[in-house]
C-alpha cells in the first residue's frame, strides 16, 4: 500500500516539472523581440519624433515586487498579449491586432492623460535583435495617427 502511494507521488511530480521547469526546446527559433512604442501628436499630419517604449520594464524589483508579480500580474499578460498581437501585425495577420493595440493604447493615454495637450498618438512596432554583439533596433511598422480620445476620430 505504501509502495503504491509512493509510485503515484512519484508520478504526479513527473508529470509537474515539466510545467514549473519548461524545456527552452519548445520554441523552433529564437526570433527578434518586438516592442512597441509610441508618440504623442498635436495633429494627424505629425510624423513624431520623442517615441516612449509602451509598458517598459522596472529597472529593479524588490524582493516583494517579485513575489507580487509571481502570483498576479495581470498587467504584464496584457503588456505579453500586446507583444503577441504585435507578431500578428508583423505577419500580417489581419486588422484584429492592429486594433488590439490601438484600442489599448488609447484606453492607457486616456487613462495616464493628467492634463497632456497632445489628442492625437501614433506607435510603432521595433524589432530588437543582437547583431554582433550589439543591439539592433529595425522600425518594421508604424501606425496611421489615432485620436486619444474613445470615438473621436480613427
Amino acid at each position: 500500500m505504501i509502495g503504491s502511494f509512493v509510485g503515484a507521488a512519484a508520478n504526479s511530480v513527473r508529470l509537474l516539472l515539466p510545467a514549473l521547469f519548461p524545456s527552452w526546446r519548445f520554441f523552433d527559433v529564437i526570433g527578434p523581440s518586438p516592442r512597441i512604442e509610441v508618440a504623442l501628436l498635436q495633429t494627424s499630419d505629425d510624423a513624431g519624433n520623442d517615441w516612449h517604449e509602451v509598458r517598459p520594464r522596472a529597472e529593479r524589483l524588490g524582493v516583494a515586487g517579485y513575489l507580487r508579480t509571481f502570483f498576479f500580474n495581470a498587467r504584464w499578460n496584457e503588456t505579453l498579449f500586446l507583444v503577441t498581437c504585435a507578431e500578428g501585425v508583423i505577419r500580417d495577420e489581419s486588422d484584429q491586432p492592429l486594433r488590439e493595440i490601438r484600442d489599448r493604447l488609447r484606453a492607457d493615454l486616456s487613462r495616464d492623460a493628467g492634463g497632456s495637450a497632445a489628442p492625437w498618438f501614433r506607435f510603432r512596432i521595433v524589432l530588437l535583435s543582437r547583431d554582433a554583439g550589439r543591439v539592433r533596433r529595425d522600425v518594421v511598422f508604424t501606425s496611421p495617427a489615432y485620436t486619444i480620445a474613445d470615438g473621436a476620430g480613427p
